[in-house]
C-alpha cells in the first residue's frame, strides 16, 4: 500500500530503538507531560462547570430569580399583581412571601436563621425545596398550626427531631404589661430538607398566614418570580416593574448570588489559563526531544540528502515524529481526562469513606459534594489547542534538520 515517504520514515524513526536512551526518556516524559496536562485541564474545567451547574440548579433553585416588594407597605392585592406579572412570557411562575430573620432556640442551642413565610402550593412552582424533603412532610405546613420546615443541618445543630418544638425569636419588640419583650413564637418541626448547600444550615419555611400573624401584617411582603432564563432576570424584572401601576422595589439574584457566580466564572478562566501553561510546557518538551533526535540522526539526514531528499522532505520527516508524540499524548490525556471527569464524584466519595473525612463541608462551601459536568465543546477546544501547540513545536527542530549540510555531517564519519 502506498505511503508518503516522509510519513514512512518519520514513523520508523519514532518507533525505532535509539542508541541514546536519554532521548527515549525525554520523548516519554514529553508524551506523559502532555497527557497529564490535557487530562488535568479536562478534569478541572469539568469540575468548574459542575460548580457552575450546581449554582444554577441548587442555589438559584432555592433563592428567587427576582422579587417585587412594596417600598414602605405590604402588598394587599398580591394575587392581582401576580396575575399581571405572569402575563410576561418570560415569567414561568410567581409566589408570595414574607421573610423574617431571627434566632431559633431549642434545648439551650441558639442558631441564626432566615425564616420565610410561603404558600406551600405556590412555592412548589418557584422552588426546588419540595423535591428535597428528606424527613417529615411539606404538606404539614398548614395555616394556624405554626409548623416549620428547616434545613437538615440547621435542625441537627439545634438537636431537633420531627415533632420537636423550636422557638423563633424575632428582633422586634412587643410591648406588654410585663414591659418591652422580644417577639417570639414556638413552632413544631414537621419536616427537613437537604439541597447539599449552605442554605441547609440557615433556612426555614413556615406558612405565609402564620408569618403574617407573627409579623402582624395584613398582606404579603412581596412576590418572587422564576424566569425561563435566569440570565434574563435582571433586565426582565426591570421591564416588568416599569409596566406596573404603582411603586415597587425590585431585586434579582445577581444582587444576592451574583458575586458567587462571577467568582466561579473568573476561577474557571484563571485555572484554565494556568493549566494551559502546563500543556505549553509539556508540548514544548517536544522541541528539546526533536533537537536531540536531529543531533543524533545527523548522519542519516546527510545520507538522505545525498540520495536526493529535499529540504522539505527532511522537514516533514521530523515533523511526523513530533506530531506522533503530541497526538499520542493528547489522545491518552483526553481519554484519561474524560474518564476522570465522568467519575470524579465517585472517586472523591470513595476517598472520603476510606479516610473518614469530608472534603467539601456544607458549613464552609455552598455545596457538599464535588460536582462535574463534562462539556464536549471544552474537550474539543483542549484537544485542538494541544495538537496545534504540538504541531508548532515541531517546526523549529524540523527546520534545523532540513538545513543540515551533508558534507559537514559526514566529515568525521
Amino acid at each position: 500500500m502506498f505511503k508518503p515517504f516522509s510519513l514512512y520514515v518519520g514513523l520508523r524513526y519514532t518507533a525505532a530503538k535509539r542508541n541514546n536512551n536519554f532521548i527515549s526518556f525525554i520523548s516519554l516524559v514529553s508524551m506523559l507531560g502532555l497527557m497529564l496536562g490535557v487530562a488535568a485541564l479536562i478534569v478541572v474545567l469539568s469540575v468548574m462547570n459542575g460548580f457552575d451547574r450546581e449554582l444554577r440548579d441548587r442555589i438559584l433553585g432555592m433563592v428567587p430569580h427576582a422579587t417585587i416588594t412594596g417600598y414602605s407597605a405590604t402588598i394587599d392585592n398580591w394575587q392581582q399583581l401576580a396575575a399581571t406579572v405572569s402575563q410576561d412570557p418570560r415569567v414561568i411562575a410567581s409566589a408570595p412571601f414574607i421573610k423574617s430573620q431571627g434566632m431559633l432556640t431549642h434545648a439551650g442551642q441558639v442558631k441564626p436563621a432566615f425564616v420565610q413565610g410561603v404558600d406551600p402550593e405556590a412555592e412548589k412552582s418557584v422552588s426546588i425545596v419540595t423535591q428535597h424533603i428528606n424527613a417529615g412532610s411539606w404538606g404539614d405546613l398548614v395555616p394556624g398550626k405554626f409548623n416549620i420546615v428547616l434545613g437538615d443541618i440547621l435542625a441537627q445543630h439545634l438537636g431537633l427531631n420531627i415533632g420537636d418544638k423550636v422557638t423563633l425569636v424575632l428582633p422586634e419588640a412587643s410591648v406588654s404589661i410585663a414591659g418591652v419583650t422580644p417577639r417570639l413564637k414556638r413552632f413544631t418541626l414537621v419536616g427537613t430538607f437537604s439541597v447539599g448547600a449552605e442554605l441547609d444550615s440557615s433556612l426555614g419555611y413556615i406558612h405565609i398566614s402564620d408569618a403574617a400573624r407573627l409579623k402582624r401584617m395584613k398582606g404579603v411582603e412581596g412576590i418572587r418570580l422564576t424566569f425561563e432564563d435566569l440570565f434574563d432576570a435582571r433586565v426582565a424584572v426591570r421591564e416588568i416593574a416599569v409596566k406596573l401601576d404603582g411603586v415597587y422595589q425590585i431585586s434579582d439574584w445577581t444582587r444576592t448570588q451574583g458575586n458567587l457566580f462571577q467568582a466561579i466564572q473568573m476561577e474557571k478562566r484563571m485555572v484554565g489559563l494556568l493549566l494551559f501553561l502546563i500543556v505549553f510546557v509539556a508540548a514544548f518538551n517536544i522541541v528539546s526531544t526533536l533537537v536531540m533526535v536531529v543531533t543524533d540522526k545527523k548522519s542519516d539526514i546527510a545520507i538522505l540528502r545525498t540520495l536526493g531528499a529535499s529540504q522539505g522532505l527532511i522537514m516533514r520527516i521530523f515533523m511526523v515524529q513530533g506530531i506522533v508524540i503530541g497526538s499520542l499524548g493528547t489522545f491518552l490525556g483526553t481519554l484519561l481526562g474524560v474518564v476522570l471527569a465522568l467519575t470524579i464524584s465517585d472517586v472523591v466519595d470513595f476517598f472520603e469513606r476510606l479516610f473518614g473525612v469530608q472534603i467539601l463541608s456544607p458549613d464552609v462551601y455552598f455545596i457538599s459534594n464535588l460536582p462535574s459536568q463534562l462539556i464536549w465543546d471544552d474537550v474539543f477546544v483542549i484537544v485542538l489547542v494541544a495538537l496545534s501547540i504540538s504541531f508548532f513545536a515541531t517546526l523549529y527542530p524540523a527546520y534545523k534538520a532540513s538545513k543540515t549540510e551533508p558534507a559537514e555531517a559526514l566529515r568525521y564519519e
